[in-house]
């Protein structure tokens, strides 16, 4: 992907909220959060409830959208949020409101509590043990760095971007938009076994989605820059060249016939089969004994010269966080090594089920790392493109053809077909399947062209064999 910077961005890190002032772009402090989570977990416990947890949270940011070299949309968010939970023995109550005042705050404590009251009983339901809590000063990963950016500015650069993929070649012919987004939140939560913690973060975006072609010919493709940091965004002309060229590359689209092939699945995308993995062997899956990675812990799920890291103190990281959402402790882990599966992804309360102990992801995973024994540096796109031979290359996934409780694999995709090695024109319309066992036991390659999707870090994934349906 493309990594000039943006000139005109402007980013101030910030430390967490620690006192009395709000940080840039909020209403509230960290010291508002803590009075008012602490006042509702005060009026919990004089109830009754024999534990409580709540959290404050805040939200704003700016999006704005244009098209065809006009401005589209422009909209503002700004949210508050203050949630409880209150524990009466093994039953729970959950209430939530966006009103602080001290009369609101104790008719959502009542109504949690009242919820709780009548909630049938639930032995795996209880706050994490004192022992997983995270205890001491949060380390500062730098994850807040605010957009100082407004309407006017936000809407120059959503238009350079789309101008640069129209202006790219006389055959981009249309465009579905271009936009700009600048978000930014920040929380504090505690609860009666002893955690109180918070901290800010931000997320910022530019896309654009150019359209190559006229009539049947027509063909769509789309790029986006994304970080915490808005100085380390691509730039608009880069985003927007490097998604005209992806669109232009896929005109003359045509079927193949159906076959059984490799596929190679392009960086971005390959993401995916690591969230697929993180499913499947999430506690709420396993639990419910829907996955087709049941009773897989120790187990050879993938080739042995793969491995897949976890980190979550990975600084500006998507996945990063000194906590997980119930402030258990979280770790740096290997999740798979060799092929064998070390952990699952288990929140306290799914790990009660199964008779386990929390990994620390209520709240999901944290930087995920798919990497190969046999990758070597120069194994970039062009290379993984040689290994591939003779077969498909993916670089669009359509629908949610992923069934998790038997594996079954079955997307409509667009892309390339490749002979020996070279790209011999664009494919669409067709599908692929597969079944995740074999997918994941299948891989044969990762390349050196790294992408970092969301939390979720992999290069290109070659398969061995996949069945391809079209003509």
């Amino acid at each position: 992907m493309p990594q000039k910077k943006p000139s005109s961005s402007s980013a101030h890190p910030a430390k967490a909220p620690t006192g009395t002032h709000p940080l840039p772009g909020f209403s509230y402090s960290r010291a508002n959060f803590e009075d008012l989570v602490d006042s509702a977990i005060a009026h919990a416990r004089k109830l009754g409830a024999s534990d409580a947890a709540a959290d404050a949270s805040e939200s704003a940011g700016l999006s704005v959208s244009v098209r065809k070299g006009e401005l589209e949309n422009v909209e503002r968010n700004r949210d508050k949020s203050l949630g409880v939970t209150v524990y009466l023995g093994t039953r729970r109550g959950n209430a939530s409101t966006s009103d602080f005042s001290p009369q609101a705050v104790q008719r959502t404590v009542q109504a949690a509590y009242d919820i709780a009251r009548f909630t049938a009983q639930d032995p795996f339901a209880a706050l994490p043990d004192e022992a997983d809590i995270a205890s001491g000063p949060a380390p500062d990963l730098d994850l807040f760095h605010p957009w100082n950016i407004d309407s006017d500015r936000a809407t120059q650069l959503a238009l350079a971007c789309e101008a640069a993929a129209l202006q790219r070649d006389a055959r981009i012919t249309n465009s579905e938009g271009a936009g700009v987004s600048a978000q930014q939140s920040h929380f504090f939560s505690a609860h009666t076994h002893g955690f109180h913690g918070g901290y800010a973060s931000s997320h910022h975006s530019l896309s654009v989605a150019p359209i190559a072609g006229t009539g049947d010919e027509m063909q769509r493709d789309a790029w986006f820059s994304s970080k915490r940091c808005p100085d380390e965004l691509a730039s608009p002309q880069a985003i927007g060249i490097y998604a005209a060229d992806r669109a232009l590359s896929r005109l003359h689209a045509r079927k193949i016939p159906t076959t059984e092939c490799p596929v190679l699945f392009e960086a971005p995308l390959a993401a995916g089969l690591l969230g697929t993995f993180v499913q499947a062997t999430s506690g709420g899956a396993l639990y419910r004994k829907s996955t087709f990675l049941l009773d897989s812990l120790g187990q050879q799920v993938f080739p042995q010269h793969l491995h897949i890291d976890e980190d979550p103190f990975v600084h500006r990281g998507k996945g990063s966080s000194p906590f997980d959402a119930e402030g258990v402790s979280v770790r740096a882990r290997r999740v798979v090594d060799s092929g064998k599966v070390g952990g699952y992804f288990l929140s306290s309360y799914t790990a009660r089920k199964l008779g386990m102990r929390t990994t620390g992801h209520a709240g999901g995973s944290h930087n995920l790392v798919l990497h190969s024994s046999l990758t070597r540096p120069g194994d970039d796109l062009p290379a993984m493109l040689q290994k591939l031979g003779t077969g498909l290359f993916v670089i669009e996934l359509m629908g949610q053809g992923v069934n998790y409780v038997t594996g079954d694999y079955s997307r409509g995709v667009s892309g390339f077909w490749v002979e020996n090695g070279q790209i011999a024109f664009p494919v669409h319309e067709i599908t692929i399947a597969g079944n995740m066992r074999d997918m994941f036991m299948g891989i044969e390659a990762v390349g050196a062209d790294a992408y970092t999707y969301g939390a979720k870090t992999t290069g290109s994934v070659l398969i061995n064999r996949m069945m391809v349906a079209g003509n």
